[in-house]
């Protein structure tokens, strides 16, 4: 369930957003938690990093998600300590593309194992362990799933609704992973170990619900790989505001008002201006109307784009 790569380097990640209201939040919302081994050794071959690797990751992370960068950026700093005092580090669950181009970034990087968990093969948000290939030879445990049930036949969630009540015991987002939505059943979460008990016993309602959690095992997640529809459109650009209506199958207009509201965002960041450019690979999501994927592009003889776009059903 781990999707593992080996690298050459190391990294640290940033600090957990936000504290806890409750008194012990302050030690379960660090930033990350160093994997205990028996082995120590002295590293004495200093680390650099390229900064045209650095100029890479602002360029793969739209330049208006500063928030982003600086997250890689941590990141590597963290590989940096993981090697030289040659200990495992964990992030807490990052979001696709800061995953990508950390992953991306720590491949140019030396003496480091990189591995990517989010506790079912096709998660979105993922935690990476680092360090040393002699330290980390197994893969952590640094993943847990609680079951959420109650009776939601008549009251069903949304996401939102799950994310809404968790976020508010006081849980820092960056502390969860993926929700997996089983309609009247209830959910799935997928968490960090260290707050699985006080989200069992802080977590007693979801909307207007009534709910209990248990822990379960990573194996008996109830999961589907994701259905989509794919289909082509041309247009005369590949602006979000142009490729989002089409997608969406809404006029320009309301996806224009929808941006205006903060409701649009791309790659998981939100978006401000209609006119930003979108690229094979970008994910488009819109509150209410679901997400999409954008495909191959092509250029027509008149000088049009095709595009191939992917709808998430």
């Amino acid at each position: 369930m781990a999707a593992t790569i080996g690298f050459a380097a190391p990294w640290v990640l940033k600090k957990a957003a936000n504290g806890f209201a409750r008194s012990y939040v302050p030690l379960i919302n660090s930033t990350f938690s160093p994997y205990k081994t028996l082995r120590s050794f002295p590293f004495t071959s200093a680390l650099t990093f390229p900064a045209s690797g650095l100029c890479h990751v602002a360029q793969a992370i739209r330049g208006d998600d500063k928030h982003a960068i600086e997250e890689v950026k941590h990141i590597l700093e963290m590989a940096k300590r993981a090697s030289s005092r040659r200990e495992v580090l964990h992030t807490n669950f990052l979001t696709p593309p800061v995953l990508k181009e950390s992953m991306l970034t720590l491949e140019k990087l030396a003496d480091i194992r990189a591995v990517a968990q989010g506790g079912y093969p096709q998660a979105e948000r993922c935690r990476i362990s680092i360090g040393h290939p002699d330290v980390l030879t197994s893969d952590p445990d640094v993943v847990a799933a609680l079951s959420v049930t109650g009776n939601f036949a008549f009251q069903p969630c949304s996401h939102g609704d799950y994310l809404g009540a968790i976020l508010g015991t006081g849980i820092a987002r960056e502390k969860l992973g993926d929700i997996i939505l089983q309609e009247e059943k209830g959910a799935q979460i997928l968490i960090v170990p260290e707050l699985v008990d006080f989200v069992i016993s802080s977590l007693d309602k979801v909307g207007n619900v009534s709910v209990s959690c248990t822990k379960i095992p990573l194996i008996s997640l109830d999961y589907e790989p994701p259905r989509t529809q794919s289909f082509k459109t041309v247009e005369a650009s590949l602006r979000v505001d142009a490729l989002g209506s089409a997608g969406f199958k809404i006029s320009r207009s309301k996806l224009v008002d929808s941006i205006s509201k903060g409701e649009v965002r791309v790659n998981w960041s939100p978006v401000s201006k209609n006119n930003t450019i979108l690229r094979t690979g970008d994910v488009v999501s819109v509150s209410g109307r679901g997400r999409l994927k954008v495909g191959e592009i092509k250029t027509t003889r008149k000088g049009k784009f095709e595009v191939e776009l992917i709808r998430y059903l």
